[in-house]
């Protein structure tokens, strides 16, 4: 454009934040999205394997044994790949990539070992490279939204687009173990072929451009455990905990009870449609309210519900408390999650996600025993769900006013000097 007093000059390049951010999240999505499919797949093969031989229909000690092989990957993901995620922003992307063509070879291996023991070396190595994936593309998604407000929306989406993966490979899933001479080794063939197109997919995220300088990764280090995320890691651990305790708290009560199998069945349908509904929702809820308000819905949601659920008997009170804590457990993971990627610096982003899912799966595993070692009331289980996220609104409610008034006193002492 021209210039009467300065003349010609040149045009200056256009700004490509937004189309690139827009980008670099949809290569996440696509790539994510296929390596949920993969899962799948690997847990449709594992369902008529020696795997899944411990069932909630089995001795409570195997059962246990269960819950604590469910913790493994864990503890393996939380020292090691923290770190590495934190030393380079590009080392995340590696990650993803790695882990995706590592399931890859893993699974073209399984497909020969489904009924021998080589089975379990296999499929845990397949779990830690799954949680692995799911930490670091937590640790990534601030990367790839242009701001911190849209962060809820983009967990959302990511999670929405995860059940669908997990629908839409259970279809052809289903149509090989129907087919007799193809079966499970032919289903974790395709779960390989799925997860090399995640590894391509990952390589085709754009490398992260961010740096922390050493001065911000002492900062960083001190600011790990600021309070707004030691708070809502509280709150979130009660719905984890809420979570274990019910799945294994049904099992036992309707094997107990002599109740038909589609019925549990019918509580597990219930609970998912109330994930897919937390994850629909958070997005719209955060237009007008914080995280932490959203955190603090999903546990009075529950404790509300789950005191009137209690006083219904079968059936329909254990479907209604599992549709309603799973739409907490759902909508409260994304609040979390942003809050983490709000709260926490980049330069630990990794070994918070990292430590943070290690302790909610152990609070998992920890309210999953309870049921296990214990045998309870139908209307007391539910009752105890209910009285633990009630407790814990309560305490969050109160640690948000207390941090507030903190603040404010800080403020008014700056204003004064």
């Amino acid at each position: 454009m021209a210039d009467s007093k300065k003349g010609w000059e040149p045009l200056r390049k256009p700004d490509r934040r937004g189309p690139t951010t827009q980008s670099a999240f949809s290569r996440l999505a696509v790539a994510h999205v296929l390596a949920m499919a993969g899962d799948t797949l690997v847990t449709m093969a594992l369902a008529g394997s020696l795997f899944f031989s411990i069932s909630p229909s089995a001795a409570r000690g195997r059962v246990a044994l269960y819950l604590l092989l469910t913790m493994a990957p864990f503890a393996v993901v939380a020292p090691f790949l923290g770190p590495i995620l934190d030393r380079t922003p590009s080392g995340r992307r590696l990650i993803l990539i790695a882990g995706a063509g590592s399931r890859a070879l893993i699974c073209l291996s399984m497909a020969g070992h489904l009924q021998g023991l080589w089975l379990f070396p296999e499929a845990f190595g397949v779990l830690v490279l799954s949680k692995a994936h799911m930490v670091t593309k937590s640790a990534l998604v601030p990367m790839t939204v242009p701001d911190e407000r849209e962060l809820v929306t983009a967990n959302s989406r990511l999670a929405v687009l995860s059940v669908l993966a997990g629908f839409a490979a259970a279809v052809p899933g289903v149509i090989i173990l129907q087919v007799g001479f193809l079966g499970g080794p032919w289903v974790v063939r395709l779960a390989a072929l799925v997860f090399a197109a995640a590894a391509v997919a990952c390589a085709r995220i754009p490398k992260p451009t961010r740096t922390t300088t050493p001065a911000a990764r002492v900062l960083a280090d001190e600011e790990l455990h600021a309070i707004s995320i030691r708070m809502a890691a509280t709150s979130m651990a009660v719905l984890r905990a809420a979570v274990g305790f019910l799945t294994f708290f049904v099992a036992f009560a309707f094997r107990a009870s002599g109740a038909p199998s589609w019925w549990f069945g019918a509580v597990l349908a219930a609970s998912l449609g109330g994930t897919l509904v937390g994850n629909v929702a958070a997005p719209p809820l955060r237009r007008f309210l914080e995280e932490e308000r959203i955190l603090l819905g999903g546990l009075v949601l529950v404790a509300v519900v789950g005191f009137g659920a209690g006083r219904i008997h079968g059936l329909p009170g254990f479907c209604l408390v599992a549709g309603v804590t799973g739409v907490a457990a759902a909508a409260g993971k994304l609040a979390f999650d942003s809050i983490v990627q709000r709260d926490a610096p980049d330069a630990v982003r990794g070994r918070t996600f990292a430590r943070f899912e290690t302790r909610f799966q152990l609070v998992w595993v920890m309210g999953a025993f309870v049921p296990v070692v214990l045998s309870i009331d139908t209307g007391v289980g539910i009752d105890i769900i209910a009285l633990g996220c009630g407790l814990a609104f309560f305490s969050y409610l109160g640690g948000i006013a207390s941090a507030k008034h903190r603040r404010e006193l800080e403020q008014q002492g700056q204003a004064e000097a």
